[in-house]
């Protein structure tokens, strides 16, 4: 299973982006596919996650009513959107595969496969 992430860029306060992750492999479909992001000399945080075959979405705190996640099961893809963006979102931005149950969704250890990351900088 490989995951490769797309879409990260230098943009400015208050732009959008979209990032993409695409899965090569087996796609778990009862599975989750999440992205956590880390930034320098920070923890890794929880941003989103959705179910492939469910309309399920989970968001952490920080990201709630700016960013939004959707899937494409034909193209085997998870699209992170980004909107109003803010310097402290700067940070690469992985993607990860697991099958997580409840609120494990939001605790990384339970992802078992994971992009190399995308970056995004929010310059203000």
């Amino acid at each position: 299973v490989q995951l490769v992430e797309s879409g990260g860029g230098l943009v400015q306060f208050g732009d959008s982006l979209r990032l993409s992750c695409t899965v090569s492999g087996r796609v778990f479909s009862g599975g989750t596919m999440a992205w956590f992001r880390q930034a320098p000399g920070k923890e890794r945080e929880f941003v989103g996650a959705i179910r492939w075959s469910e309309d399920r979405t989970w968001f952490g705190d920080s990201v709630k009513g700016r960013f939004g996640i959707s899937r494409d099961n034909a193209k085997n893809t998870v699209y992170l959107e980004m909107n109003s963006l803010k310097p402290e979102d700067t940070a690469v931005y992985r993607c990860a595969s697991g099958m997580p149950l409840g609120e494990r969704v939001l605790v990384a250890r339970f992802y078992d496969y994971w992009g190399q990351g995308t970056q995004v900088t929010v310059s203000s």
